[in-house]
This record gives C-alpha cells, structure tokens and sequence, in this order.
C-alpha cells in the first residue's frame, strides 16, 4: 500500500507539471485550479503513504534515507501549493513538481525502513527536528526556485525577448517576494530544526558529524540570504543569485556526504 500511495504520489506531482506546461504549447490562461488540484491529490496519496508507514513502524518513522526524502518531497509539494494558490501562478510548479516527484520516487527505491526505533519522548524530539528541518529545506528550494526563475525572466526582458518565457512566468516583483518570504521561512524553520538537533546530540551523545556540517552550511546559506537583505541591503537580482548559487551548494555538498557515507539506511 505504502509504495502503491508513492506511485500515485508521483504520478499526480508529475500530472500538475504537465498542466502546467500547457500555456508553452498555446496561449491559454495559466491553469491554477488543475494545477493545484493535481498537487493537492499527490499530496493527500502521499500523507497517507507516510501515515502507514506511521502506523507499521512507530513514532520515529522518519529517520530512515526513504523516509527522510519521503517527508522532504511532501513538504516541498505542500509550500509549492501554498506559494501558487497565494501567487495565482503556476510557473513554479514546472520547477519544483518534478523535483518532488524524484525526491519521492527515490525515497520509494530506497525503501521505507526507519533506521532508529526510538520511542517516547526520543522519538517525538527526533522527530519534530526532521520535520523542521526539512521545512526550513523546502522553503529554501522554493527560494532557489523562484530565484533561478527570477534571472532567467530578467535575462528576458534585458534581452527585449518577449516569448513564452517572459509571457508565461509571473512579474519579477512576484518572484523577488516569493524569494524572500521563502527565504524567512526556511530561515526559521532551519533554526529551529538545527537546535533541537544540536539539544537532541548533547542529550542523547548522538553526534553525526557529516549531519552537522550539513546541517550547518544549509542554516548558513539560507541565513545569508535573509540577513543579506536585513542589512547588506541586497536587491532582487544578487538575493536571487544567491539563493540559487547557495542551494546548489548545499545540495552538491549532501551528495558528497550521501556517497561517502556508511551507514546507507540513513538520510545522512
């Protein structure tokens, strides 16, 4: 059933990036409801995926590599239909809904097995930093993603390129607020994620060094971006370069760790 709800998932997700590709081929009105709809269905297969996998294994069912990418591509599906249904656009989507679709395709190859069995007041700890975290994490792609979509429409309209590009991605002023309003967000939800990570290792002498250093640089490069704003004075173009530039950092950097790891059951 778990892999079964994964495959709807993945379907739906990959359904809503089609749709909304659709205003490329013809000169349509960009199709938000089908599109929101599409997520939202990938979203409910998915919860209930991650709900059996509750049900079968415990409280600490997201420790696990499977797991862990699991939540990571529901949380990223749940702020992209957030972000478009506030935005009425649904340019984002083609970035990010296929994004979630791997994520969640390779959790599912993975294979949905907890690495702790952790219970109680453990379990619930661990489990509030996964989903923090990867709150912060989700927030912090769809800044990239805005961000990346931001220089290619500037690269546009610098250009006097008026194509499907320019036609069918929201304005720039759209893209910069979702970049930063994403950046906050991941900002706080990092932090908070990274504290109780860092109390979590102190109180159970659980220290990972790789998941620290990780943990770390991702806090470090979305901090960057807030603060840049707050009080370098950053403008749109250098915050959405940034944002683009650190996330891909902080994604090569997990490979790294993810490839020489030993312990391959977990996220890291």
């Amino acid at each position: 059933m778990i892999a079964i709800a994964h495959f709807f998932a993945v379907t739906f997700y990959l359904a809503a990036a089609a749709v909304a590709a659709l205003p490329f081929a013809r000169r349509v009105r960009a199709p938000v409801a089908a599109v929101v709809i599409a997520l939202l269905l990938g979203i409910g297969a998915h919860a209930t995926a991650l709900a059996g996998l509750t049900r079968a294994t415990g409280a600490a069912s997201l420790t696990g590599l499977g797991p862990g990418l699991s939540f990571a591509g529901l949380v990223l599906a749940i702020s992209l239909v957030i972000v478009e249904s506030l935005a009425r656009e649904v340019s984002l989507t083609l970035v990010a809904a296929p994004v979630a679709a791997l994520v969640t395709m390779t959790a599912n190859l993975a294979g949905m097995h907890p690495f702790l069995e952790a219970q109680g007041t453990r379990a619930v700890w661990l489990t509030m930093h996964i989903v923090l975290s990867f709150i912060g994490i989700a927030a912090y792609a769809t800044a990239a993603a805005a961000g990346t979509m931001y220089l290619v429409a500037r690269r546009e309209l610098k250009s006097a390129r008026f194509g499907a590009i320019f036609r069918f991605f929201p304005p720039l002023d759209t893209l910069d607020r979702v970049n930063r309003l994403a950046s906050i967000t991941g900002f706080l939800g990092l932090t908070l994620g990274v504290a109780l990570a860092t109390a979590y290792s102190f109180q159970y002498r659980a220290v990972v060094i790789p998941q620290i250093i990780w943990g770390i640089a991702a806090w470090l490069g979305v901090s960057a971006l807030v603060f840049g704003r707050a009080l370098r004075g950053w403008q749109a173009r250098r915050a959405a370069l940034m944002s683009a530039v650190t996330f891909a950092s902080v994604i090569a950097l997990y490979v790294v760790f993810r490839i020489a790891s030993l312990n391959r059951g977990q996220f890291l």
